[in-house]
């Protein structure tokens, strides 16, 4: 009677994670396309997670681990890790995608380093679909949030899958596989991260990872890209209306 639920969940988590492959094609297929408008959605994208994080993640960690460090919360910990994880990353490969057009100049210089960096979007991408799978272990209503963060993470993951390999010469159909890569972790991640049961603690520090991973993607990486150019408050608002919705969604959960 009890694996019938569970299996359910997989199912679930799935195809959540499936949304999320289509969000990720989709981010990148029209990133040649789309131009100022792309700014909107990233805007919107970014309001979302950073609602997750605050009015999800966060919680939610805190309630699932008991660790604390020099008395502080192991989870909250757990997420300034994750949110340097991301900066050093970027500093060591000299990549921020808020700053891609100083290496277009270079492209054929740096074909290299535009799938390393492809490669990283890819790594990010299976960790978004992980955090799906580990979020159902800790309850559904946090299982769904996450998934939206991540549905809206990888639609803006899908304009740099495909646009920071080709701005540093690669050909569009290697983009377009790296891109396909990207669009796949997701799904590896959610499948290991539903059928891989993690313990109470161990998932809440994982929480607090992803929570500091997001923010930093949100704050560092998608809102300066989202803000780049002449000033919007199309944008600012959207921003404000995605976390908005995140905390009434947070509130009907609890």
């Amino acid at each position: 009677m009890c694996a019938r639920p569970w299996h359910m969940l997989i199912v679930v988590a799935i195809l959540l994670s499936l949304i999320s492959l289509i969000s990720t094609l989709a981010g990148g297929l029209i990133a040649v396309r789309i131009g100022e408008r792309k700014r909107v959605v990233l805007g919107l994208a970014a309001g979302v997670m950073l609602g997750v994080v605050a009015f999800d993640l966060i919680p939610d960690a805190l309630a699932e681990s008991s660790y604390t460090v020099a008395g502080v919360p192991g989870a909250v910990v757990a997420a300034v890790v994750g949110f340097f994880t991301v900066h050093i990353l970027e500093q060591a490969t000299a990549i921020h995608v808020g700053h891609e057009s100083e290496f277009g100049r270079h492209t054929h210089d740096f074909r290299s380093v535009g799938i390393v960096a492809a490669c990283g979007l890819i790594f990010h991408s299976m960790l978004d679909g992980l955090s799906i799978g580990v979020g159902f272990q800790a309850g559904t209503a946090l299982g769904v949030s996450v998934a939206i963060a991540v549905i809206c993470h990888d639609f803006a993951d899908g304009f740099n899958a495909f646009t920071i390999p080709t701005l540093y010469g690669n050909a569009h159909r290697r983009a377009l596989l790296l891109l396909w890569l990207d669009a796949l972790a997701p799904v590896v991640g959610a499948v290991i991260g539903t059928l891989v049961h993690i313990p109470a603690d161990l998932a809440g520090l994982y929480l607090g990872y992803f929570a500091g991973f997001l923010l930093y993607l949100a704050t560092g990486d998608i809102l300066p890209e989202a803000h780049a150019g002449r000033p919007s408050r199309l944008v600012l608002l959207c921003t404000i209306a995605g976390a908005a919705f995140m905390f009434v969604v947070a509130a009907l959960n609890h």
